[in-house]
């Protein structure tokens, strides 16, 4: 209603030039000049409301890198890189004179495990593991350095000794709501959903906010709750402020949109997320996946080279090496097969656990027995439901259908955690059954894939819609039945 009578002035006054002098103009131009000024003001008022202030009336300053770092390290969340080489600097110059600040070393460590997480150089991880070990030394029942011993098992993908340590933290100090997170997550590795539900309940009764928000966004995704995931998700990134955090929210939004296909959402999430975080790669390589999947094949091709140039996950590899090859660029597919494998082995020496892609990598590219050994060796140590789908596809490759049809049931079972509606799953699952002349099932979980994403792979989307094509439309005798037995070859 305020905006509105300048409004009509104005419309009025453009009517009536003609009828009017220059006398006449002259106070409507000074009530225009003093609307714009009430309203710059407000404005300008609302800005000064916003920014903090200190003591007395005075303006705060906004926190220093280092302390920006210090809160994201120490609280679990995302850091932006600048601000975490200050933090490292800061804590390396203060130990070399305080080498008996248990706190200092610990905060140390959770900052290389994020250096490491953040840029994939797994050279920060023995540095992590050195300061860490070196705080629990100084001091023994030392719960942060125990979440940090945590959170680097994690970014090791070493969930069992993740959980180890995350256990050996809550006996120090239940009440401590940053152990818990870490404890979800090496809990869900190990595929013990029902154990990582329980520690969510326990830590939204400790506490509520963005890392909480997005923590249990994570736990919903993986039983299937797409909905109150993305909403978690949602509430996370809106409510925090700190530009890097929420990018990483960002990012996981756009990759919960482009698992159901939807894809203008998700370029939409991953564009903002680089926006605000231009570190944040895992939106980049994002952004590929979903250009790719609209046909903007040159853009996507350039969004994962910028991605795997300062974050080099085997992972990226893979995709970009796939992209290429749907392209029919064969030699260039096998140049990034062959980076895959030689940024594994680069992981592997920093103590991170890559089997899980190289196994995927060499069932479809490689040497299908060393696929399924490799996973086998993975499924004991830590049988989560990703290794439990990629083992059943690799046993598929090697011709073991019977044995692979198992663990892609187990993949997709929610009795036994298997809720992620994953396109890829289900697809794994179905062309299992095809192979076993199980054509009823088979067309059902193709259907599915292609329903949950149709873009979901640049190379197996075809494979499916000609697998659909081959079976045909259903028969009258095709019953549903996912405990069907299959057919012996």
């Amino acid at each position: 209603m305020e905006n509105s009578a300048p409004q009509n002035a104005g419309s009025e006054n453009d009517a009536s030039k003609d009828r009017q002098g220059p006398s006449d103009r002259r106070p409507r131009k000074r009530l225009r000049v003093l609307v714009a000024a009430v309203a710059g003001c407000a404005v300008l008022g609302g800005v000064l409301t916003l920014w903090p202030w200190g003591p007395g009336g005075t303006r705060a300053a906004p926190p220093a890198p280092g302390a920006q770092a210090l809160t994201a390290v120490t609280t679990g969340v995302t850091a932006a890189l600048p601000d975490l080489a200050v933090l490292i600097d800061e804590r390396e110059t203060h130990l070399r004179t305080h080498p008996q600040d248990a706190r200092a070393w610990a905060v140390l460590g959770a900052a290389y495990v994020e250096q490491g997480r953040r840029t994939a150089d797994p050279a920060n991880y023995p540095k992590a593991e050195q300061a860490l070990r070196a705080s629990l030394r100084v001091r023994e029942r030392n719960v942060e350095a125990l979440d940090g011993m945590a959170a680097l098992a994690n970014a090791r993908r070493d969930f069992h000794a993740a959980r180890t340590w995350g256990e050996a933290a809550l006996k120090v100090d239940r009440k401590r709501w940053t152990t818990y997170p870490p404890l979800i997550e090496a809990q869900t590795g190990m595929g013990d959903y029902k154990a990582a539900k329980r520690t969510l309940d326990r830590l939204l009764k400790l506490r509520s906010g963005p890392a909480v928000q997005a923590r249990a966004a994570a736990l919903y995704r993986d039983r299937g709750w797409r909905e109150d995931a993305a909403a978690a998700l949602s509430d996370a990134a809106a409510a925090t402020e700190a530009p890097a955090e929420r990018a990483a929210y960002l990012e996981r939004a756009g990759q919960l949109a482009w698992e159901r296909g939807d894809l203008e959402v998700a370029l939409r999430h991953f564009q903002e997320a680089v926006r605000l975080d231009p570190d944040q790669r895992a939106a980049l390589a994002g952004q590929g996946r979903t250009l790719a999947a609209q046909g903007r094949s040159t853009e996507a091709l350039n969004a994962y080279r910028a991605a795997l140039a300062k974050q080099p996950l085997p992972e990226y590899a893979l995709e970009l090496g796939e992209l290429y090859e749907s392209l029919g660029l064969g030699q260039a597919a096998r140049v990034q097969y062959d980076l895959l494998r030689e940024r594994a082995a680069r992981a592997a020496a920093g103590g991170v656990d890559e089997e899980l892609v190289l196994g995927l990598f060499e069932a479809d590219h490689g040497d299908t027995e060393m696929a399924v050994r490799r996973l086998r060796v993975e499924w004991r140590r830590q049988p989560g439901i990703a290794v439990a789908d990629a083992l059943g596809w690799a046993l598929h490759r090697a011709g073991e259908d019977e044995e692979a049809l198992k663990f892609a049931r187990r993949a997709t079972d929610r009795q036994k955690g298997g809720g992620v509606r994953s396109a890829l799953y289900a697809y794994h699952l179905g062309m299992i059954e095809r192979s076993l002349e199980m054509a009823g099932p088979a067309r059902r979980h193709l259907e599915e894939a292609l329903r949950i994403n149709p873009h979901f792979s640049p190379t197996r989307v075809p494979l499916a819609q000609a697998a659909l094509e081959e079976l045909g439309e259903p028969s009258v005798k095709d019953v549903p039945d996912m405990d069907a037995k299959p057919r012996r070859k």
